[in-house]
C-alpha cells in the first residue's frame, strides 16, 4: 500500500438482490476467489507436517489464535436449560472484542498499523454470531478475508502462502472446532444433509488441493471411511474435516453427508477440487444471505474488478 494510503472501517454495501452484481463484479470478489486459488496451488502434494514455519507475521497470527484458545479455557460453558448456544460464548466474544485492536496491531508492522481499523471488522466477524450463537461459512469467509487482507497489504508476505494454509488455517480450524464443542454453536445457514458440511467449506477446497495427484495414497472413494480419515487427519486437511464429521455425526455416511458421499464417486482429486470451487461460488459467495454481510473497505473494495 502507498505510504499515504488511508484505511477505513469496512461497510456492508450489498443491500438487496438487485445490488448483487456489484458484489459479483467487485475487486473484493475477484481478489478473494483469486487468493483461494493461489493458496490451493501452493499446497498441492504438501502435508501439514511438512509446512514451513513462515515469517514472523505468520507466527504472530498463530500466537493470536493460541491466545483466543486460552480464553476459551478461561471462559467455560455455563449451566443452562437449552442444549445448544451456550451464552458463555458471548463472554468469550466480548473478551475478543475488547482486545481485538491490540491483537491485530501486534501482527502489523509499524507502517501498517493503520490497517487495523479495516482488519478488525473481518477478524471479529470470523468466529460466529454474538446474538444467535451460531457459526457457518459466512463467518469462515470473514476470517479468511482477514488473512487475505493481511497478504494483500503484504503484512504477511506472499512467500508464506503454504504456511497460511497449513499452519494458520489449520489452527483456526482447530480453534473453531473447540469453540463449537465448548459453546455448542448452532450451524448458521446450514443446508442440513444437502450441504457440504455444517460449519466449514474452504478447508475442503484446500484439502482437496493437497491431495491432487495422490490418488494412489488416498482416493476419493475412501471419503466415507472413518478409519482412513482418522489415520490421515494430521497431515491432510480434507481428512481432518472428514474425521471431525465422523466424530460428531452418527449413522450412515451417505445419509448425514450426502454431498460428500456423492463426491466420493469422482476418480481424481483435481475434479473434487474444481467441483468444490464451483460449488463454493454457487452455494456460498454468490448467495445474497452471505453477500449482504460482507464488508467492503479499501483493501477488499466494492469497486469493479479490472480483470476477472
Amino acid at each position: 500500500m502507498a505510504s499515504d494510503h488511508v484505511f477505513k472501517r469496512p461497510e456492508r454495501l450489498i443491500k438487496n438482490e438487485a445490488s448483487m452484481d456489484k458484489w459479483l463484479n467487485s475487486e473484493a470478489y475477484s481478489n478473494f476467489i483469486g487468493w483461494i486459488k493461489i493458496l490451493s496451488e501452493s499446497v498441492r502434494g504438501k502435508t501439514v507436517s511438512s509446512a514451513p514455519p513462515g515469517s514472523e507475521a505468520t507466527k504472530k497470527v498463530l500466537s493470536v489464535l493460541d491466545q483466543l484458545s486460552v480464553w476459551v479455557d478461561e471462559i467455560p460453558a455455563v449451566d443452562q436449560p437449552q442444549r445448544f448456544g451456550n451464552i458463555a460464548f458471548r463472554s468469550w466474544l466480548d473478551k475478543v472484542k475488547a482486545n481485538a485492536r491490540q491483537l491485530i496491531e501486534s501482527i502489523l508492522p509499524e507502517d501498517l498499523k493503520g490497517a487495523a481499523v479495516e482488519l478488525e471488522v473481518y477478524f471479529l466477524e470470523g468466529f460466529g454470531n454474538y446474538t444467535r450463537i451460531d457459526y457457518g461459512t459466512g463467518h469462515e469467509a470473514k476470517f479468511m478475508a482477514f488473512l487475505c487482507c493481511l497478504m494483500q497489504i503484504r503484512a504477511i508476505p506472499l512467500e508464506d502462502k503454504e504456511a497460511v494454509v497449513l499452519r494458520i488455517a489449520v489452527k483456526y480450524l482447530d480453534l473453531m472446532r473447540k469453540i463449537q464443542k465448548v459453546y455448542r454453536l448452532e450451524p448458521a445457514g446450514s443446508h442440513g444433509v444437502w450441504g457440504l458440511d455444517d460449519y466449514q467449506f474452504i478447508p475442503f477446497i484446500w484439502g482437496a488441493a493437497q491431495l491432487i495427484g495422490l490418488e494412489d495414497l488416498l482416493h476419493p472413494r475412501q471419503i466415507p471411511d472413518p478409519i482412513v480419515a482418522d489415520k490421515n487427519k494430521e497431515d491432510y486437511i480434507f481428512m481432518s474435516c472428514l474425521n471431525y464429521i465422523h466424530e460428531v455425526k452418527k449413522g450412515v455416511f451417505a445419509e448425514h453427508s450426502n454431498v460428500l458421499w456423492g463426491i466420493s464417486s469422482l476418480s481424481e482429486w483435481n475434479r473434487v477440487h474444481s467441483g468444490l470451487l464451483k460449488m463454493y461460488k454457487g452455494e456460498v459467495l454468490d448467495k445474497f444471505p452471505v453477500a449482504q454481510h460482507f464488508p467492503f473497505g479499501t483493501i477488499l473494495s466494492i469497486e469493479p474488478a479490472t480483470t476477472k
